[in-house]
């Protein structure tokens, strides 16, 4: 079953700074029209000359909690290896139980040199310091009690309650593009989560994870997938393009030893939206996180009214 999701506007180019009050009337919104997960960027620190404003994901997540009721709540994703994964493991905890067991943990290693220097974490030491901190959140999510050593932390029968309210734990998805990093997302988490990739590109990825979990000997039809694409509905597909580009110019970057391209964008018509979407999901996405152009209510609606009910009804039967 496809669900579909929005991604937050948590950060904003400078000197624009995110809205709490319009973040909280979209959430609402978005639960209103029937939309299955909100997902909150992540950063602490993020660009110098050109500087983005972030809020902070968990916390936000955490306020959007309080004014939503069924909808998922997801980071997308949360840069692992600058968190203290104790600390982390109660907020995570804390927030599941808070939001009812709504929690999707979005997890990567990173790539902003910055933050890890103001954090006192080895950048170069990414990799082995987030398959360190995802092992240890998991314990203190699902173990009674946590004993053992690692460099200086030490845990003595060291207890957490309240577990996470999903059992055994909130799911976990690993983001990145490189091989050893799909690998990860094949054997550490329950599934890949996937940003800017053309349905093309997704395909040929998806089937790198899956064959990597069929190496590890484990079912890769058990694991989920993310993928994260930007959308602009206009009555045009000329102007939706000139509007995408526009804004993607002024929010992302995509790395260019990456997947990811601001080609992937879905814009057009309702017709045309639907049809690119109907693509990532015959590529194998299972859960989809819309970014709409400028954040917009109009595209928000316009994507619920106009152009999911499209992709549904195109879908085989038991899909949709």
């Amino acid at each position: 079953m496809i669900r579909f999701g929005l991604a937050l506007q948590t950060f904003t180019p400078y000197p624009q700074e995110p809205d709490v009050a319009s973040i909280t009337r979209y959430a609402r919104r978005a639960e209103e029209l029937g939309f299955h997960s909100l997902w909150a960027w992540d950063h602490l620190l993020l660009g110098s000359k050109r500087p983005f404003p972030f809020l902070e994901s968990l916390t936000t997540l955490a306020g959007l909690a309080a004014v939503t009721e069924r909808v998922e709540l997801g980071t997308g994703i949360l840069v692992l290896p600058l968190r203290d994964p104790v600390v982390l493991a109660k907020v995570t905890s804390t927030l599941d139980v808070m939001s009812g067991g709504r929690l999707i943990l979005g997890v990567a290693g990173g790539w902003y040199r910055r933050e890890f220097e103001a954090v006192g974490v080895p950048y170069d030491q990414r990799g082995v310091t987030f398959e360190r901190n995802l092992e240890i959140l998991a314990r203190f999510w699902t173990e009674p009690s946590v004993s053992g050593r690692d460099g200086q932390r030490s845990f003595t029968d060291a207890v957490m309650l309240p577990k996470p309210v999903q059992q055994p734990r909130p799911r976990v998805l690993i983001g990145g593009y490189v091989d050893r990093v799909l690998r990860r997302a094949a054997t550490l988490g329950d599934g890949w989560l996937a940003y800017f990739y053309t349905a093309a590109s997704f395909r040929e990825s998806w089937a790198k994870v899956r064959r990597h979990a069929e190496e590890a000997g484990r079912d890769p039809d058990t694991l989920d997938n993310l993928s994260q694409v930007v959308v602009c509905v206009d009555d045009t597909a000329e102007g939706a393009d000139r509007r995408a580009r526009a804004f993607m110019d002024r929010y992302f970057d995509t790395p260019g030893w990456s997947e990811a391209t601001q080609d992937h964008a879905v814009r057009g018509t309702p017709e045309q939206c639907a049809e690119q979407l109907a693509e990532h999901v015959d590529a194998g996405v299972r859960h989809l996180c819309l970014i709409p152009c400028e954040y917009e209510p109009e595209q928000v609606d316009a994507l619920a009214s106009d152009v999911l009910p499209k992709v549904v009804a195109g879908l085989p039967a038991g899909a949709g």
